[in-house]
């Protein structure tokens, strides 16, 4: 019996790439699934009979293809990422398989994998729950995730239209003297949700979208008085509501709604006294069945090794309020 899997490659410069420099990358694949990995030509095989072993090692390999093609990137820290997220690893983490959990998103050539546990875990909840709050520091994936699965719900028409939202905390400058209409002042405070949403299709997409208000955009002080039925909602930098906010903005979900709730409680720009509506609500809300609150940390940082190491460093920094 032939026990040879063998995955061929019709780009040898691609192939080169999911190798790593000096195999590298090789050498941290073998070691994750326990056999050796080899190439030859334009192909790369493992010679192993168990199907398990077959199946992870393409599951890898196709993550890997996937994240170079969509971002040129082919570095040890995003093979430590798809390692780090596993196939399955044992009855006990198979809710957590990147594969159950990727978004697909029509009209994208690219799946959105998740590429920690802890992300796949708030896939997961955007998926079964409602109304999901995702609290967690700078390149932890929980806005880009947020948009991705929007993004999937309005284009496979489970929704019709997708709400983007931000407090607008004034730095010296009121929003009122900004020039210009209402949508091009709080575009750059919504930047980054478009940077993700950019980042999931082609820039053209994006565009039409907004152009026919399927995209909406609209600072949280606009959300009073109405009630939000039929779409995809996301607060973004949600550690910046008062707990007056936060309340309306939550009483604003309507029939076939999805919230996402995402903010980090270390990057609070309320004054001192000024209770967070986010940590307010989480603290209130935990425990409801049909909410879920979904926590991630420096281990969840994939935007950078050198950022995770930061936020790390921070957590760990017994000097840190929370309200830097």
């Amino acid at each position: 019996m032939n026990s040879e899997y063998t995955i061929v490659f019709s780009d040898g410069d691609l192939l080169s790439r999911v190798c790593g420099t000096n195999d590298s990358n090789l050498k941290l694949i073998e070691k994750h699934i326990g056999v050796p990995v080899f190439t030859r030509g334009n192909e790369i095989s493992i010679s192993e009979e168990d199907p398990r072993v077959q199946q992870e090692f393409k599951f890898i390999i196709d993550r890997i293809i996937d994240e170079i093609s969509d971002s040129g990137d082919s570095s040890s820290d995003l093979i430590h990422s798809i390692l780090n997220t596993g196939f399955v690893d044992g009855i006990a983490d198979s809710d957590f398989n990147a594969a159950r959990y990727a978004i697909s998103i029509p009209g994208s050539t690219r799946k959105i994998y998740p590429k920690t546990k802890n992300q796949a875990e708030l896939v997961k909840s955007f998926r079964n729950k409602n109304l999901v709050f995702a609290e967690g520091p700078a390149g932890s994936g929980k806005t880009f995730l947020a948009v991705a699965e929007a993004l999937n719900l309005v284009l496979s028409k489970k929704v019709n239209s997708i709400v983007l939202t931000r407090p607008i905390v004034e730095a010296g400058e009121s929003l009122g003297y900004l020039p210009g209409d209402l949508e091009s002042k709080i575009n750059p405070y919504l930047r980054p949700l478009y940077d993700s949403m950019n980042a999931c299709l082609p820039r053209e997409i994006v565009h039409k979208l907004t152009e026919n208000d399927i995209i909406e955009t609209a600072p949280l002080a606009y959300m009073r008085g109405r009630t939000l039925n039929n779409c995809a909602v996301i607060l973004d930098e949600a550690q910046n509501t008062t707990v007056e906010q936060m309340k309306m903005f939550l009483t604003r979900m309507g029939e076939n709604s999805k919230v996402f709730v995402t903010g980090d409680i270390s990057q609070i720009d309320l004054p001192k006294r000024q209770k967070s509506g986010l940590i307010h609500a989480m603290h209130i809300l935990e425990g409801i069945d049909e909410i879920s609150i979904v926590r991630l940390d420096g281990r969840d940082v994939v935007r950078s090794g050198l950022v995770r190491k930061i936020v790390q460093a921070y957590e760990q920094d017994s000097d840190c309020t929370g309200e830097a």
